[in-house]
């Protein structure tokens, strides 16, 4: 039996010293210090074997917050962990609180192909692996093919996705002879998206002084699409894992909630508890109905296909209240998420694992829209969370 610990954190802009990644924004030297300092602290709390990173401007930086971790996880161990000459010293309590150093080359990073002037930056993303990695980690951002979405089926339009807005990473992981596949994803904001015209220093939307209400809702819409689009890419790339058997984790700022369309695209349907009451899709009388034995197949079907949010397993079984990973407006809800297959889930017999328990840390949220929000530039505006596994 083996236990892991697998994590979500996106760090919110995380980029070198007195470089501008959006327009007139950039960390002075004092706060790139504090921020990594900060992040550095966050890693050793969470002390997850595999962690997956949103918002990467540049590797070097991540790399500087996890060589600060270590120093911060090694210096503890020092203080806290007894020698082997102490009778106390198998207690389990020291194993929890041991921290493992990742060292050197435990980190992919994939940069946005995005990415542009200083003022005009896009980040990436990273995954963070104690045990490496099986052959070379993917980066998928520029569709071989691209997503093509007819609507209807007599000339109502159509929608074509040709990259996405951010990359999807997507990394094998071995973990005690088993190879977990891990995607790390990022997937486009509610932030509306206009369309500046030919020769504009800016989109006309954008400027708040001439507020155009249908132009902006127009600029969400475009971003919801995206967004479902990419969601749909990343669930294209699940099944395709899924197909070949393959155990698959999913990790990542959805940027929506875990109800939301978008969500359940990745996810997958949820299965009635019985089809055959359901007219056929073919039926040819009233009550041609599927049989019991299709009944069963399509519930086979269906949940081999299902992805399970470990946010709702941990919630099904313990008395908390809410758990959330982000707050804004007086919204405070989960957008980021820790996703996995058939293979983790508790009520199956053919199951490889399964998760023991959930954390969220996220006692450093504030809401961005109230006056006491102490911190908000330099600390991350998202809630870490990570799955605590058993391999069986």
């Amino acid at each position: 039996m083996t236990n892991f610990s697998i994590a979500s954190f996106n760090v919110k802009n995380l980029i070198g010293a007195d470089q501008e990644y959006y327009r007139y924004e950039k960390y002075s030297p004092e706060e790139h210090a504090w921020k990594e300092d900060w992040l550095a602290d966050q890693v050793v709390t969470m002390d997850a074997d595999i962690v997956g990173f949103q918002e990467i401007f540049d590797k070097p930086a991540l790399d500087a917050v996890i060589k600060e971790a270590d120093a911060l996880g090694e210096a503890s161990n020092r203080d806290v962990i007894p020698d082997r000459s102490k009778r106390y010293a198998r207690k389990a309590i020291f194993r929890k609180l041991s921290y493992k150093s990742y060292g050197d080359d435990k980190v992919f990073f994939a940069p946005n192909i995005n990415d542009g002037e200083p003022g005009q930056r896009r980040p990436g993303l990273a995954i963070l692996s104690r045990f490496g990695f099986e052959g070379t980690p993917e980066v998928i951002q520029e569709l071989n093919e691209p997503l093509t979405i007819q609507f209807g089926n007599d000339g109502d339009g159509h929608f074509t996705l040709t990259r996405l807005s951010r990359p999807i990473l997507k990394a094998r992981i071995p973990v005690n002879g088993k190879v977990i596949t891990v995607f790390n994803c990022h997937l486009k904001s509610k932030l509306g998206e206009f369309i500046r015209p030919e020769g504009a220093e800016f989109a006309p939307e954008q400027d708040l002084a001439a507020y155009d209400p249908f132009g902006r809702a127009l600029g969400s819409l475009r971003a919801t699409v995206r967004r479902m689009a990419e969601a749909a890419v990343l669930r294209g790339l699940i099944l395709d894992e899924l197909a070949q058997n393959n155990p698959v984790m999913v990790l990542g700022d959805l940027n929506d909630s875990d109800t939301a369309v978008s969500s359940e695209i990745i996810h997958g349907e949820n299965a009635f508890k019985n089809y055959s009451w359901m007219r056929r899709h073919n039926a040819k009388r009233h009550n041609d109905r599927y049989s019991d034995a299709e009944n069963e197949t399509i519930q086979a079907a269906i949940k081999s296909a299902k992805l399970l949010s470990a946010e709702k397993l941990f919630v099904r079984k313990s008395l908390r209240d809410m758990v959330y990973t982000s707050a804004f407006g007086g919204v405070f809800e989960s957008i980021d998420q820790i996703l996995m297959s058939h293979h983790f889930d508790p009520t199956s017999d053919s199951r490889i694992g399964e998760m023991e328990y959930f954390s969220v840390l996220n006692d450093h949220l504030t809401d961005g829209s109230h006056p006491e929000a102490p911190y908000n530039k330099l600390a991350s505006d998202h809630g870490q969370i990570m799955a605590h596994m058993k391999l069986l």
